[in-house]
């Protein structure tokens, strides 16, 4: 019964991470950037950059939108071209982490004792460690693309830069998103891991146990002493067998002698 909790507080806490994931893919404000007040004192300007994995939009004080698509999938144009290679890696890592995620729920839910599909428990938990280890490295993949991307950010926000055109960026709520939804993907894996190991001992001490009781000392010196003692009475009875068998001839042997000494003494 813990086993069987233990796996459906996985299944939910890995399931809850993937939706999280899933859904920081599509949206917006992933980086953004504010420029405010750049006209003088009695005029305001303000304008937002912000920015996806897909494109790249602008937003004056007026509330219009400006943006630009990235043209196919692996190619990235940003503000400068040092971006390209995190923006391209961490695009690579999402979808990664994604397709190991789907056969990962797949295979988590065949393998669980909740569950009737999968066959035997001996499938069902190898089913289930296959499941564990795409959740684990899927998990991995997505932290991995999201950390990757707040270090880009962090590490060009805080340098010096002597470019006053270049502008710095703010990590945006998908990132945070990311990041907390990653290790609820990695902590069900661990949970699965957990109740594999106990089922796993569970049954290695079952089988030990039933493998002491074949070979058990007790046991074979009982039968040893069974088998003595139906040794011993077998050869009472076969020598009861015996003196039966003696008293019988020797019986006979007395009744022949009586009748040749009664012709004997007839002659």
């Amino acid at each position: 019964m813990r086993i069987m909790l233990i796996q459906v507080f996985g299944f939910l806490i890995s399931t809850v991470g993937w939706a999280l994931v899933c859904c920081t893919v599509g949206m917006d404000y992933w980086r953004i950037s504010y420029i405010g007040r750049q006209g003088g004192s009695w005029v305001i300007k303000a304008a937002w950059y912000w920015s996806t994995l897909w494109r790249a939009c602008y937003i004056d004080s007026s509330d219009v939108t400006n943006c630009r698509d990235f043209d196919t999938l692996w190619v990235v144009n940003p503000a400068t071209t040092s971006e390209k290679g995190p923006i391209q890696a961490v695009r690579a890592l999402l979808l990664v982490g994604m397709f190991l995620g789907v056969f990962a729920a797949i295979l988590s839910f065949i393998g669980m004792d909740c569950t009737y599909i999968g066959g035997k428990k001996n499938t069902k938990y190898k089913i289930l460690l296959g499941g564990t280890l795409l959740h684990f490295v899927g998990g991995l993949s997505c932290f991995a693309a999201y950390g990757l991307y707040a270090g880009r950010l962090g590490s060009v926000f805080f340098t010096r830069l002597n470019d006053g055109r270049i502008l710095r960026y703010y990590i945006g709520t998908p990132v945070f998103f990311g990041l907390v939804g990653s290790p609820f993907i990695i902590l069900g894996s661990v949970l699965y891991a957990v109740t594999l190991y106990k089922a796993f001992t569970t049954n290695r001490g079952k089988d030990i146990s039933t493998s002491k009781k074949y070979i058990s000392p007790k046991k074979y010196k009982g039968q040893k002493r069974l088998q003595i003692l139906q040794n011993r009475d077998n050869k009472d009875d076969a020598a009861s067998t015996d003196s039966r068998s003696s008293s019988q001839s020797s019986g006979q042997v007395s009744r022949s002698s009586i009748i040749l000494t009664e012709r004997d003494s007839f002659v």
